[in-house]
């Protein structure tokens, strides 16, 4: 495809330029005046248009089809959410604006995050995280600034299980401390008595994703919390999965003292890309005092402002959060109401229990002991055998129009893949996944070069992973002649 450049031709016009918006007459310094033309491509705007529409096609997103990342929730998108978050006065707001010019949104995130705290059982809670990672490390520092005001400096120990996600080691250490495993049982759960055994004197807190990374819900959640606060340790809650406990279960209930919630995932607003992303932090009065400031207050005459906290550990970004997330996610709980995110979560485990009912009997499905949450871990070890991996399935996949569940994730299973199909996809978009993943089983059996070649039928065929990860441009370049 002829890129932009390539289809310009002089005195094509596919632009109308707004009314100039300051003075004429305003001067630039002379070492910043443009030397020559910009050396913009000049197209119709018939010719723009099916460009990056054309574009748009070649790549995989979401408004495209199914996105079964597992872990991840990549749920489609309300547009009309979209549409508020662009209301003017809620788009156009700086953040050095004066408090009292924005009042709307002040009071958007007191409400936003009094919902978030009643989902997930806590009292306290801060929009300020940018990401699931860096609530990850708020929940940390929470717990350490509780822990040096009590004495108890000294604790330098974070438990995960061999499970958990990549950015739970990560953040802990950048907070400063040691990472201990803790293993997981014959049904995929933690092993208590591992637990107990590492948890002590020095422990700062035990990272736990419920449901975990298997999609299955720690059935001794409460034992396991207990064991951990009998130590003097906190329980800290990986929210990523929470799209499997909406309007059902609450972390607070379950013996966690602090977690994050992805609003980037659970709260349907855009996922991928870079960003932005939110990943507010909600805990338990205790800890409550010690969040990032500045934190929105109500004051007495019911207006809203922004307020320093005493104890505060700090500050995680130079702003209160992305607020274009927060509106979304703001506008996607005022919609649903109590009883839509509990359907929610309702439906997205019907959709993953079904999957798993329909693909059982083409992949090897470790510790099946029941029912899944809201995802399920399916093996490839029954393909590797023929010699087609994991891998290969997942880029077959394309051919077929879908992408690829998470792979090789959780690390504790060979030959992993990890489907969330979500609530937002329906029957016929999941009977389509199912056939397409029966079908690929059945080439590994009959004609794997199928699958070992694949995709075949996508703009750019297989790829050279080394070389794509070393270098950004991954295609020849044009010679002089195009």
């Amino acid at each position: 495809m002829k890129t932009i450049f390539e289809m310009s031709s002089p005195d094509r016009i596919g632009s109308s330029l707004p009314l100039l918006d300051v003075p004429a007459s305003s001067s630039v310094p002379p070492n910043l005046e443009r030397s020559g033309k910009i050396g913009l491509p000049e197209v119709t705007e018939g010719q723009v248009m099916r460009h990056f529409v054309n574009l748009s096609t070649m790549n995989y997103h979401v408004d495209k089809g199914m996105y079964p990342l597992g872990s991840c929730t990549m749920k489609y998108n309300p547009k009309h959410f979209e549409n508020l978050a662009r209301l003017s006065g809620l788009s156009g707001i700086h953040p050095l604006v004066p408090e009292a010019m924005a009042a709307g949104t002040l009071e958007i995130m007191y409400k936003l995050e009094g919902f978030l705290c009643e989902i997930t059982g806590f009292e306290g809670a801060s929009l300020q995280p940018a990401a699931g990672a860096q609530g990850e490390f708020c929940g940390l520092m929470l717990i350490k600034s509780y822990l040096e005001s009590i004495g108890e400096k000294h604790r330098n120990e974070v438990l995960m299980p061999d499970s958990a996600h990549g950015t739970n080691p990560a953040t802990s250490t950048l907070a400063d401390c040691v990472i201990i495993g803790v293993k997981s049982n014959e049904f995929g759960e933690v092993d208590p008595d591992d637990l107990r055994e590492k948890a002590g004197p020095n422990t700062v807190a035990f990272m736990l994703t419920n449901p975990n990374t298997l999609g299955l819900f720690e059935s001794r959640i409460e034992e396991l919390t207990s064991i951990v606060h009998e130590a003097g340790g906190f329980n800290y809650m990986d929210g990523a999965n929470m799209n499997a406990l909406l309007g059902v279960a609450r972390p607070g209930d379950m013996g966690f003292d602090v977690c994050h919630l992805n609003l980037h995932k659970t709260f349907a607003t855009p996922h991928g890309g870079g960003g932005p992303g939110a990943g507010p932090v909600t805990c338990t009065a205790e800890l409550a005092q010690f969040l990032p400031e500045p934190v929105v207050i109500q004051n007495e005459d019911g207006s809203y402002s922004l307020s320093k906290k005493q104890n505060s550990f700090g500050r995680l970004l130079a702003f209160y959060g992305n607020t274009g997330v927060l509106y979304k996610a703001f506008a996607y709980i005022r919609t649903l109401g109590a009883a839509g995110l509990r359907e929610v979560t309702e439906n997205a485990l019907i959709n993953a229990n079904y999957l798993k009912a329909r693909l059982e009997e083409y992949f090897d499905i470790p510790f099946n002991n029941g029912p899944c949450m809201h995802e399920f871990v399916l093996s490839g070890d029954r393909q590797a055998e023929k010699g087609v991996k994991t891998l290969d399935m997942a880029k077959r996949l394309l051919d077929y129009g879908f992408h690829a569940p998470t792979v090789y994730f959780p690390l504790i299973v060979h030959e992993a893949m990890m489907i969330e199909p979500t609530e937002t996809e329906g029957l016929e978009d999941l009977d389509a996944f199912a056939e397409a993943m029966i079908s690929i089983s059945k080439e590994c059996d009959e004609k794997p070069y199928l699958v070992t070649d694949a995709p075949v039928n996508t703009p750019v065929l297989r790829l050279n992973e080394v070389q794509a990860v070393k270098e950004l441009c991954i295609v020849e370049p044009l010679d002089e002649e195009g």
